[in-house]
């Protein structure tokens, strides 16, 4: 991933030199697991920590010198190792294979790197939560197929994005739990040359779970629910993006996001301010998506492994990672500075002449004793007036003009009917539901 798009945190996961701190950990504590075996001295076990206790440098250059020679890059790694430790180094991988070093090297990346992406979802979180409260009743229009439908509230519009995330908080929590997995179960995963004992004590000191059961790798089912999972958080990412962009559109401009002093929005039109933020998520949510289908195809491997997957997941695992925890912290700022216009918003409520209160109206008719079909084609003559005019004319005037309205409505009934509280009046309820009592 480009620097661009990446913060150090989660950058500092996937480099070469933080992969080979992991792959000696793993080879360490697997050595001292078979030292209390008795299948190597302790002295193995003890040369391995004193020489990692003197925090030494890895030297990634020189272990790929050595790959350029051997073409394996675990090889590379112990033989670098054993140059530094000395004689007791060939106790190293005692009936292990390479998989049991890269599987659960991967899953302790993918842990450390969702624990970041969970408390990106938490700082998002907040900031929805307390912009959700901030707007709780500024009224805004809802709209479906791109159309005003009836009145809803800002607040609410972005308690749906909060429960949205919400879930997707749960999804990622649970994807870290099936993806946390330790494998050191040797050649095919039969234990022939190593004590379960082992895997589990490599496990516990990497805060992993043992893999129920594995091939020659950790089974690709459960990354293939992780990148999933990554994919879905990145579309909801897009879904808001995709909000707030078309509420600044121009003929809209009911929320902006914040235009910094001296930012610029185009080269040839100094009036500019675009969306340009939320453009970007869209384009970042479709780099995290674009992991999905790799993952689902790296499940099906050639009997007890094979390697097509390994190419893949070198590239997705940084990539994904790094991209939608740059998303996540770019979505918080976004929604914390979004400027909201509520003045704007209550003028497009108000453009198309009362339309938005027709569904009321078509209720209480039916509550008179009109049919519903009958009620329809009342509402509905008058509303394509209404419409027709571009809002010129107001849907209240023309109802109570009508002698089939006003046979079954009085003329402060139909009023009571264009009041926006009405729209409201479960919001309360709602929000209670989505951020309990205190929402």
């Amino acid at each position: 991933m480009i620097q661009r798009y990446s913060r150090p945190d989660m950058v500092s996961i996937w480099t070469p030199e933080a992969r080979f701190r992991i792959w000696f950990e793993i080879e360490a504590h697997a050595t001292t697991a078979l030292a209390k075996l008795g299948v190597v001295p302790q002295s193995a076990a003890d040369a391995l920590w004193a020489w990692w206790a003197t925090n030494p440098a890895i030297d990634v250059a020189a272990i790929d010198a050595i790959e350029a020679v051997t073409k394996h890059d675990v090889i590379a790694f112990l033989t670098w190792v054993a140059e530094q430790v000395g004689e007791e180094a060939r106790f190293m991988h005692q009936g292990m294979t390479s998989s049991d070093v890269l599987d659960t090297c991967l899953s302790v990346q993918l842990a450390r790197a969702t624990d970041i992406l969970l408390a990106d979802m938490d700082a998002l979180l907040a900031a929805l939560k307390r912009r959700a409260l901030e707007h709780k009743f500024t009224p805004t229009m809802g709209r479906s197929h791109g159309i005003h439908a009836e009145p809803v509230t800002f607040g609410f519009k972005l308690a749906q994005a909060y429960a949205e995330f919400d879930r997707c908080r749960a999804r990622l929590a649970a994807a870290r739990d099936e993806i946390a997995t330790c494998a050191i179960s040797g050649a095919v995963g039969t234990f022939a040359n190593i004590d379960p004992a082992v895997e589990a004590h490599v496990a516990s000191e990497l805060g992993l779970k043992v893999e129920t059961i594995s091939t020659q790798v950790i089974p690709r089912d459960r990354h293939a629910m992780y990148f999933a999972t990554l994919g879905v958080i990145a579309s909801s990412v897009e879904r808001l993006a995709v909000e707030i962009r078309h509420l600044q559109r121009t003929e809209v401009l009911e929320a902006e996001e914040y235009f910094a002093p001296g930012q610029k929005g185009s080269s040839a039109m100094p009036h500019k301010r675009n969306p340009v933020l939320t453009e970007n998520l869209t384009g970042l949510a479709r780099l995290v998506r674009s992991a999905v289908t790799p993952a689902l195809e790296n499940v099906a491997l050639w009997h007890e492994r094979d390697i097509s997957h390994s190419s893949v997941e070198r590239g997705i695992a940084p990539d994904a990672t790094i991209t939608l925890d740059f998303a996540l912290a770019r979505l918080t700022g976004v929604v914390d500075k979004l400027l909201i216009y509520p003045e704007r918003m209550l003028k497009n409520l108000n453009r198309m002449g009362g339309l938005i209160h027709s569904q009321g109206v078509l209720l209480a008719l039916t509550q008179a004793g009109v049919s519903r079909e009958g009620a329809y084609a009342i509402v509905q003559r008058n509303a394509m007036k209404v419409w027709e005019s571009d809002g010129a004319l107001q849907l209240r005037d023309l109802l109570g003009a009508d002698p089939e309205v006003t046979s079954r409505l009085s003329p402060a009934q139909l009023d009571g009917l264009f009041q926006l509280d009405h729209h409201f009046r479960q919001i309360d309820h709602l929000f209670e539901r989505v951020f309990g009592p205190q929402g």
